[in-house]
């Protein structure tokens, strides 16, 4: 590496921006190491649709080239590895990449060439590295030899941000260490390998799957979470570039700041996005058409299971009452406080070791506050306790992401199972695609300014997050963290909450506060929607 590609190299912080092209902000640049596609189906052409669909620039490094059409490949033909090098020698002078992706490889030595370049890139700056391992045609046709499939385990695996292989893919890269399993349940153990392997995560992708109950099932696991990214199949014959789409929107959301997990649900609706816009161009399966807009559609929106078993619950009804005010007290005393001051959502957050949860006291908070709000007329959740709150006859109970969890499987389905009203925290994408597999009666957004009620990892959401959560959770949401002033209620409910959470901001005498803020919350609802909905949501946790 010369001494100007040095210099690129060590400029590789801060090229991150705004990815509004309009803004005049650099946006985040991402290399795309691939091949050529004569057919304009798949390869660096799709990557470039993705990448222009994400907002972030792409560098288009020639890896190989093809000769395709949108039937067969008839001949495929790596470049020089001193080409590929200089290629991106002549990037890191000037355009050092907060995320790399590669695609088709034409050879071992070019795999140890990408991997020498990811590691003088991050002795310089962070950056995240997509592997999809192209490493055979649909028709079947075998891009990579036994060198280059050990050149995958041995240099790319190890230093793998996110690796994106299919079933076929994934048994390749794993050889005779693949465990045997049949169909999608498969996945699971696959992923494991790989990450054993050294991957940081895996999403081993379905489209080549049969599907389950009418899903197409992804399996991913990452630091975050793990479990099958679902959503319908795309009646579409038109798939080719459908992986390229998937791991080049991945590094698309990586590079705008994106955790693993996020990014992995982003790519999802990316890739459902450009099925629905696919169309024919040839007599065989034509391009997949990535573009601006996927993150709209709240059909794009996958399900995201809790374990390996890909459960669903169906829809819930649509609910009767909004929230609106909704206060979170933490004794039966303030739950009759605020009722008598006009609140008629409520909570009862007793903080409690799961070995105490049937102490006299407990029991009679619950009790006390079941009966008064079934008075007033207020629904009324019982946060963590959820058998003791079915026990007592609470209508509701709202659960944190590591509460649920905690539960397993079995708990988790007799929690649907006992019939009460279902509140659940999220703060993340994939904490909301999870949620969204219990069909609950509301998912909580937060925090949505600063807050000081309890430490968590997670930026504030803002407005501009909370109205795109309204927008697509297909349930109600309530918007919670930071709202200290009547104004913060007026806001959160304008940009789409149905509720909006009152804690510290309640005081010592609701009375005297409450009327205020009922006022400002029927004055956002009033205005509901009249806001912007962003086409991306910003990060709320710290990149990988």
């Amino acid at each position: 590496m010369n001494a100007r590609a040095e210099a690129g190299v060590a400029r590789a912080a801060g090229h991150a921006g705004d990815p509004d092209a309009d803004t005049g902000a650099p946006r985040p640049v991402v290399w795309s190491i691939a091949g050529t596609d004569s057919g304009g189906g798949a390869g660096l052409g799709a990557d470039q649709r993705a990448a222009d669909a994400f907002g972030v620039h792409l560098c288009p490094v020639v890896a190989a080239v093809t000769a395709q059409h949108s039937r067969a490949v008839t001949q495929v033909e790596p470049v020089p590895e001193a080409l590929l090098e200089a290629q991106l020698a002549a990037l890191a002078e000037d355009m050092p990449p907060r995320a790399v992706k590669t695609g088709l490889l034409g050879s071992a030595g070019h795999v140890r060439a990408v991997a020498r370049w990811i590691d003088r890139l991050r002795a310089a700056a962070p950056v995240a590295l997509v592997v999809d391992p192209v490493l055979a045609a649909t028709s079947g046709r075998a891009f990579a030899d036994a060198d280059t499939l050990a050149a995958y385990r041995e240099e790319l695996l190890p230093r793998a941000s996110v690796v994106t292989p299919n079933r076929r893919e994934a048994a390749l890269l794993l050889g005779a260490g693949a465990p045997e399993a049949a169909g999608h349940e498969s996945a699971p153990a696959w992923a494991r390998a790989l990450r054993r392997q050294g991957a940081r995560a895996v999403a081993v992708t379905g489209g080549d799957g049969a599907d389950v109950e009418g899903r197409v099932l992804d399996w991913i696991d990452t630091p975050q979470a793990a479990g099958w990214l679902a959503g319908p199949r795309i009646d579409t014959p038109h798939r080719h570039g459908t992986g390229c789409t998937f791991a080049s929107g991945l590094a698309a959301a990586l590079a705008l700041g994106f955790v693993s997990a996020d990014a992995a649900v982003l790519a999802r609706m990316a890739t459902a996005h450009a099925l629905r816009r696919a169309y024919a161009a040839g007599r065989g399966p034509g391009p997949v058409c990535a573009g601006a807009g996927f993150a709209a559609p709240a059909a794009e929106l996958p399900l995201l299971s809790w374990g390996e078993a890909p459960r669903f619950a169906p829809a819930a009804p649509p609910p009767t009452r909004p929230l609106g005010l909704y206060a979170i007290v933490d004794s039966a005393e303030r739950v009759r406080q605020v009722l008598s001051a006009g609140v008629r959502t409520v909570q009862l957050r007793i903080k409690a070791a799961e070995d105490t949860e049937a102490t006299p006291a407990l029991e009679a908070a619950v009790r006390d506050s079941v009966a008064a709000c079934r008075a007033a007329g207020a629904e009324l959740f019982v946060n963590d306790h959820w058998r003791l709150a079915q026990r007592l006859g609470a209508p509701g109970v709202h659960l944190g992401q590591e509460d649920l969890l905690a539960l397993g499987e079995a708990d988790r389905a007799a929690l649907l199972d006992a019939g009460l009203a279902l509140g659940v925290s999220t703060h993340s994408l994939w904490e909301l695609a999870r949620s969204r597999a219990l069909a609950p009666r509301y998912l909580a957004c937060g925090p949505v300014w600063p807050t000081l009620t309890k430490a968590m990892p997670w930026r504030p959401q803002g407005l501009d997050n909370l109205a795109w959560w309204c927008a697509m959770a297909g349930v109600p949401v309530v918007a919670i963290g930071g709202l200290l002033e009547a104004r913060h209620f007026e806001a959160a409910m304008r940009a789409g909450a149905d509720g909006a959470c009152a804690v510290r901001v309640l005081g010592e005498d609701p009375e005297r506060r409450v009327p205020a803020l009922l006022q400002a919350v029927a004055a956002g609802r009033a205005a509901r929607g009249d806001g912007p909905v962003p086409p991306l949501p910003h990060p709320s946790l710290a990149a990988d």
